[in-house]
């Protein structure tokens, strides 16, 4: 006889939903630390009694604002968790009950339930606003094992057989001693005791695997618990290796993310001490799947343990033959949740979750079995202490290797690039030879400089995917029309670098004093940067601007060309300007390489004035003094004028109220006058008292000229809106809204550029300056007549 009637069963669903849109709706307002009300004018005092604060006034309503009571957030905080772990069938509101008997009064109130296609979720939440030691459990927890009982025949019939039901008691600043009597009652119903370590431990997941977190929890809640009945059985290789027994097999990712578990080195996981595993890297793991997507794929193994502790693998394996000590057969492994620990690859393994071949691909496995986990630290650390993870030089000497057969051109070409760098180096007669980091050999220079100028100077063409860039072909070294790939690919390799060679080996020969000299112009990474960066811009000037060299020029007759303006440029490095010498060579990290670049062409360029590419008028303009203070002035003048009257718009507007009307523009202002406030003062600076009103991002303004775009003041027939004030055509439409006030973010990224004084990265060009002008003109200008 069924437990629930249908009346029963609608009233559970009414209270569910797996509307997405209702669903986005509700994390947002589970997110936020305050509960929001929007009521009558009329009824804002009673509210006001019971601790709710005025937010906004409205036409018709007050929008009312207070904080969420400690047991709420927690509640809506494990709501938020599980919808950030995937799940799309949650409970709306706090009045969920679910049914685990017949009699109308057999109904449990549950805080979360979570579904999806495999488990359904129960959780009770319990919170203090203190930390606090637990009063007793023991009516908890009594009859717990009935309810469950229940509460599966309920989900039975309202959702289908087959779920996999975890009930988990969550709380928050309440501390209970998990070897007590009453865990141990939880425990024993299979349920999952969930603390502050689990929650920080889930959000730690969340943040670092995003929706492959999923994997792991599951993990934790059905560790050894079978996912299926039936094994899963794959072809293996059984071996032995430092007298373990290891079997060799391939997999599909979908099995094994389910079947796998990471042994975090967090407190969660504090019963399987000794942990050793850290958590992912995110962008690695965004890295990862995206070259997975794109058919990229890894070789070595993943490395897992079988605990067995509930669950044993099977081996069906054929006789060994007298040759070897390894056999072919048949594993049957167990297909239950985190029953395999993963010892290495976990960065492999959860690169597929997201990915397009997690269902398709197999993924190779070594797998061992029983051990425990100091073994396992043990296998973890000779991996990593004896293993080196790839180098930087290493991966682009193995380019060539990797890619030179490719069918994609921008992997052939970083073949190439690979090729080039390693003939520098390893060319005995050459000038470079063993200089240059390649593999593991490593030299005075990194190849990585090398490689990146490689590509930027216009000697070698840049593609994506088969396809290139033609305005990068113009004046490079390799026919990009050749459709033999093999014969360009060697006939560009030996051109570029008898290109390099002869202009390094005169700079060798010529100027022994400049070359010789260790981390100086020449032989540094910063050097090797501009110098390979300026051959390929005068290479370029040479055959696109004066058309002396063509495509089919000689790597001599290029030299050749450009061996005067070699003479010109150590000329003018022996004779910069006093202090300007130290200054470069002191200079490192970002930036450093490319002001190089730029003072070699500016030598160049003192001599030969008709040599001045667009890029280095660019970069002058911004190192200019007066053109970076011109600018400087009209950037805080608009500034200025946009404060003064988009607030005095705004109090004129709304009177007394309107600070209210931007109150959370105000809260951050208030913000971030505290922290500058605190800065000042721990750095012994007199200015610690800035007003709310100084704190004003240029954003902040455009978010009131948006919102009150066309507003007026029906008192004031000369009042001008938002929209006859800060209208400003920038040439890419003037029709809506967002097209008149496109200024406003172009205005404050070159506001950003300026602000930087005194930084030859940034600051502004002429262009720039121009346009500055021209809003100034416009908006403070004209607005003022």
């Amino acid at each position: 006889m069924s437990l629930l009637k249908q009346i029963d069963i609608d009233q559970v669903k009414s209270k569910l939903t797996d509307d997405l849109s209702q669903l986005g709706k509700i994390y947002k307002s589970k997110r936020n630390a305050n509960l929001t009300l929007s009521v009558d004018h009329n009824l804002v005092d009673g509210y006001l009694k019971e601790g709710w604060e005025i937010q906004k006034e409205l036409k018709t309503k007050t929008r009312l604002i207070k904080p969420k009571s400690h047991s709420k957030k927690f509640e809506d905080d494990v709501w938020c968790q599980l919808y950030e772990l995937g799940y799309r069938y949650l409970n709306y509101d706090d009045s969920f009950k679910l049914p685990y008997g017949k009699e109308p009064e057999d109904l449990k109130q549950i805080d979360v339930i979570a579904i999806d296609k495999e488990t359904v979720i129960l959780i009770e939440c319990k919170s203090s606003e203190k930390p606090r030691k637990s009063t007793s459990l023991k009516t908890e927890f009594e009859g717990l094992e009935k309810r469950l009982d229940g509460f599966r025949k309920s989900i039975d019939q309202i959702f289908g057989r087959g779920l996999k039901v975890k009930y988990i008691y969550a709380t928050r600043k309440i501390r209970i001693d998990e070897e007590s009597i009453e865990i141990g009652r939880l425990l024993k119903t299979n349920s999952y005791y969930y603390n502050d370590n689990t929650f920080g431990y889930i959000n730690s997941l969340i943040k670092n695997y995003k929706d492959a977190a999923h994997y792991q929890f599951l993990g934790m809640l059905y560790k050894d618990q079978l996912i299926s009945s039936e094994k899963i059985e794959v072809p293996a290789i059984e071996g032995t290796m430092g007298k373990k027994t290891y079997f060799m097999f391939s997999l599909e990712p979908h099995i094994l993310l389910k079947m796998g578990f990471v042994l975090h080195r967090t407190r969660a996981n504090e019963s399987e001490m000794p942990t050793y595993q850290r958590l992912l890297v995110p962008n690695r793991l965004k890295d990862i799947t995206k070259f997975i997507n794109e058919g990229g794929y890894f070789p070595n193994s993943v490395i897992v343990n079988f605990t067995e502790r509930k669950h044993k693998i099977h081996f069906e394996g054929s006789s060994r033959s007298g040759d070897s000590r390894s056999r072919y057969g048949m594993l049957k492994i167990p297909n239950a949740y985190a029953i395999a620990y993963i010892i290495d690859g976990q960065h492999r393994l959860y690169g597929y979750a997201n990915s397009d071949f997690k269902l398709s691909n197999t993924i190779p496995v070594v797998a061992f079995s029983k051990l425990d986990s100091t073994e396992q630290l043990e296998i973890f650390m000779d991996i990593n202490e004896n293993q080196k993870a790839v180098s930087a030089d290493l991966r682009l000497t193995l380019e060539e290797d990797l890619y030179w057969d490719s069918d994609r051109a921008d992997s052939r070409i970083k073949a190439l690039r690979s090729a080039i760098i390693n003939e520098l180096s390893n060319s005995v007669n050459a000038p470079l030879y063993n200089k240059v980091s390649i593999g593991e050999d490593k030299g005075m220079l990194s190849s990585k400089p090398i490689a990146t100028a490689l590509l930027k100077s216009g000697l070698l063409p840049s593609a994506r995917g088969n396809k290139y860039n033609a305005e990068t072909s113009q004046a490079c070294l390799y026919d990009i029309h050749n459709h033999s790939h093999g014969v360009e690919m060697r006939r560009a390799k030996k051109n570029v670098v008898q290109f390099l060679n002869l202009c390094y080996s005169y700079i060798e020969e010529e100027y022994p004093d400049i070359f010789e000299r260790e981390q100086y112009f020449i032989l540094s990474n910063r050097g090797s940067y501009a110098f390979i960066n300026l051959i390929g811009s005068l290479n370029y000037y040479e055959t696109v601007e004066t058309k002396n060299l063509n495509l089919k020029s000689t790597p001599a007759e290029r030299f050749g060309t450009l061996k005067p303006y070699f003479d010109i440029l150590i000329n003018g490095l022996r004779n910069l300007p006093e202090g300007e010498e130290d200054q470069l060579l002191s200079k490192y990290g970002t930036g450093a390489d490319v002001l190089w670049f730029r003072t070699f062409q500016t030598i160049i360029n003192n001599s030969v004035h008709d040599y001045e590419p667009p890029a280095l008028i660019d970069w002058k303009e911004r190192q200019d003094k007066d053109l970076q203070d011109r600018g400087r002035e009209f950037v805080i003048e608009i500034e200025k004028y946009m404060k003064h009257t988009v607030l005095g718009k705004t109090h004129q507007l709304f009177g007394d109220n309107w600070e209210l009307e931007i109150n959370s523009i105000k809260r951050e202002c208030l913000k971030r006058a505290e922290e500058e406030n605190e800065k000042n003062y721990k750095e012994g600076l007199k200015n610690t008292n800035n007003h709310w009103t100084e704190m004003f991002h240029i954003n902040d303004y455009k978010s009131i000229i948006l919102k009150y775009w066309t507003k007026k003041d029906e008192t004031d027939p000369a009042f001008k809106t938002f929209e006859e004030e800060f209208s400003f055509d920038i040439g890419t439409g003037f029709n809506s809204k967002s097209e008149k006030t496109k200024w406003i973010s172009h205005f404050n990224s070159l506001r950003n550029l300026s602000a930087h004084e005194g930084t030859k990265e940034k600051g502004l060009n002429r262009e720039e300056v121009q346009f500055l002008e021209n809003l100034f003109d416009s908006i403070v200008v004209k607005q003022n007549s």
